[in-house]
């Protein structure tokens, strides 16, 4: 029994081995270059519910990019606080503005009808979409984002990071989640595989929304306005972009429940993408359990220890090059320091994510 267990934990590094050194290393020895001033025109399209406060703090950063042709489409979704009011006060200081007002009637609670709603409203070809909460720290976060588009590349992947937080493991949970989705992302993009983006900083042509019915074939689940719909229209015309002018951050979640009921939201769009991603994805994240679950049981009960040992370090040193290598260019290099304890705690939560989604599904929308 225990050589059969051996031979299971080579075949989940092997498997471990060839995520990283075909897939994941795919983005870690890339370079982007930095973006040449463009004049594509651009709608941006930013939808919010009860987002007052956030409002407040993320316009100015949009409004002030340096960009000679950008509107701003701000989508209220029957908001019950300031959020009207704060759009109107930024509108009637900027002509570029626009405000579509959803009210009760209008609205079915699905950030998809509020997404195509603006979508509807923009005058451009090429829209870049960001959440309420979301601060732009760089002016070049336009010119970054559509330098990428060519007439090949009708979609622009891009970063959204979240604030860093002193001593706070769950900020650093929060991030190392953040950042391994990224490289997921980023790299099956790279090899032609996009399966997702994030709201937060995410840009395609409008065309390709039309073309493709906008969200007519997954209207019916309330998330996947960003993951569902790249999954659906990507093929190989997907660019990415992450250098750090291009980067939107929020602020992480500080309450551990708030945040895992968010990952079960997105978790939950996962059973309606293409069987090659689910396949692939699926595959990951169970040789990852395995290896954890075999490295742990076989360094207490198998006779050549050596040989566990062996396995695990080659693994361990691997993951640490092409997390550490991607984690600089994302900037949380921070993180690479706790990279197994993260891991570990990210594996525990993912099965709670997973158990959960068995027996209750989350329907609202929310950031």
């Amino acid at each position: 029994m225990l050589f059969l267990l051996e031979i299971l934990f080579l075949i989940i590094v092997f498997i471990q081995v060839l995520y990283y050194f075909l897939l994941f290393s795919r983005f870690a020895f890339f370079s982007d270059k930095k973006a040449k001033e463009t004049k594509l025109p651009i709608s941006i399209i930013v939808c919010a519910k009860n987002e007052a406060e956030n409002l407040a703090e993320s316009l100015p950063s949009i409004i002030s990019q340096k960009h000679d042709n950008f509107e701003i489409i701000l989508v209220n979704d029957h908001s019950t606080d300031d959020t009207l009011k704060i759009m109107r006060f930024f509108a009637e200081k900027h002509s570029n503005i626009k405000i579509v007002n959803l009210t009760d009637a209008q609205s079915n609670g699905n950030k998809k009808n509020a997404i195509t709603q603006g979508v509807k409203l923009a005058k451009f070809e090429y829209l870049l979409f960001t959440d309420a909460d979301c601060v732009v720290y760089s002016d070049q976060w336009i010119n970054e984002m559509t330098s990428h588009f060519t007439q090949e590349n009708e979609i622009v992947l891009g970063y959204g990071a979240y604030e860093k937080t002193s001593n706070s493991w769950l900020n650093k949970l929060v991030r190392f989640e953040t950042l391994l989705t990224a490289i997921q992302y980023f790299s099956y993009a790279k090899a032609n595989l996009a399966y997702m983006g994030v709201g937060r900083n995410l840009a395609y042509k409008k065309t390709l929304f039309l073309n493709a019915n906008g969200f007519e074939s997954h209207k019916y689940i309330k998330s996947g306005d960003d993951d569902l719909f790249i999954n659906q229209v990507a093929k190989n015309n997907v660019a990415i972009c992450f250098l750090e002018n291009s980067f939107t951050y929020s602020k992480a979640h500080t309450n551990l429940k708030k945040w895992i009921y968010q990952k079960r939201r997105h978790v939950s769009t996962a059973n309606a993408y293409k069987l090659k991603h689910k396949i692939l994805l699926g595959l990951f994240y169970v040789s990852q359990f395995l290896f954890w679950f075999l490295t742990v049981f076989l360094m207490i009960a198998a006779k050549n220890v050596y040989f566990v040992v062996t396995l695990f370090v080659f693994r361990i040193v691997l993951q640490y090059l092409i997390y550490g290598l991607s984690a600089k260019k994302l900037k949380e290099a921070d993180l690479i320091l706790y990279l197994p304890f993260l891991e570990l705690f990210l594996i525990m939560i993912q099965m709670r994510i997973f158990m959960g989604n068995i027996f209750s599904k989350p329907v609202e929308w929310e950031k």
